[in-house]
């Protein structure tokens, strides 16, 4: 569907839902673990490429249980692998709806962001003629001080 003004909106009662669910997700997969940089750069990769090479060691495996050390716990590559293929198809799903919340979030926001300029505008104008609006515009325009001293700055840098 193409992008059109949005116009929406959530209940407390569905904020408290949605979060609910979040809540439900993580715990139905208290297993989940949070990786260090450096723990995240130690780890093997195991992208599309690696997948079949896996999935063919996993048979392998299966097959052949006889060769492997008594120590090699076939049972748990099984678990390890299916649990990867499912946090896979999952993490696609998750992945797709936090890119409609982002573009969501840029669109309204953007939509708000017009909305704000637009009356800035207007209390600028007002401001010249009403009592009261000076201070108001002021403080509306303290949004664009920093942008002006930075772009003052690196342009009397050139």
């Amino acid at each position: 569907m193409a992008y059109q003004n949005i116009t929406g909106s959530l209940s407390p009662a569905d904020i408290q839902e949605i979060k609910a669910a979040f809540a439900t997700i993580q715990a139905k997969m208290p297993f989940l673990v949070t990786l260090s940089v450096e723990e995240r750069r130690k780890l093997f990769k195991m992208g599309d490429k690696s997948l079949a090479f896996v999935n063919t060691s996993l048979t392998a495996a299966q097959s052949n249980r006889d060769i492997l050390p008594a120590s090699f716990d076939v049972d748990e590559f099984v678990r390890d692998y299916q649990l990867a293929i499912t946090l896979t198809e999952l993490l696609i799903g998750l992945r797709q709806l936090t890119e409609q919340v982002d573009d969501t979030l840029m669109a309204v926001g953007s939509e708000a962001m017009g909305s704000s300029l637009t009356v800035y505008d207007y209390v600028k104008t007002a401001a010249k003629k009403t009592p009261g609006l000076k201070s108001l515009a002021e403080q509306l325009g303290d949004r664009f001080k920093a942008i002006k001293s930075k772009s003052v700055k690196t342009n009397s840098g050139s």
